[in-house]
């Protein structure tokens, strides 16, 4: 299974058309504080093998870190766990404020 990868922009267009999706933040705490997209769920990274019943199987499931490093990690590890409609923010949230939203702060 290979997971796909999605720009900010793309992702914007997806959230703007209110595609069925699910954010998953895997920053830590402090990081999802500082700024985040809406409707994002936080689970960080090293939570992630411990919390998959949180997670739907079929959903299309969008990965989010800061630069795209830890989500990528994230969605190869989701996807070889068996789950099918997995992409990765390309660029992270860092691309997100760059491209779709500036007003989130960069850090």
């Amino acid at each position: 299974m290979t997971v796909k990868q999605l720009s900010a922009t793309e992702l914007k267009n997806k959230i703007d058309q209110e595609e069925k999706l699910f954010l998953l933040d895997v920053r830590e705490p402090n990081e999802y504080e500082y700024g985040h997209i809406a409707n994002s769920v936080l689970i960080p990274l090293n939570q992630i093998p411990n919390r998959l019943s949180e997670l739907e199987m079929q959903q299309e499931i969008v990965v989010i870190c800061h630069h795209g490093m830890r989500s990528q990690q994230a969605a190869n590890y989701l996807a070889q766990s068996g789950f099918k409609n997995i992409s990765n923010l390309t660029g992270g949230i860092d691309a997100w404020s760059c491209n779709c939203d500036s007003s989130m702060r960069r850090y």
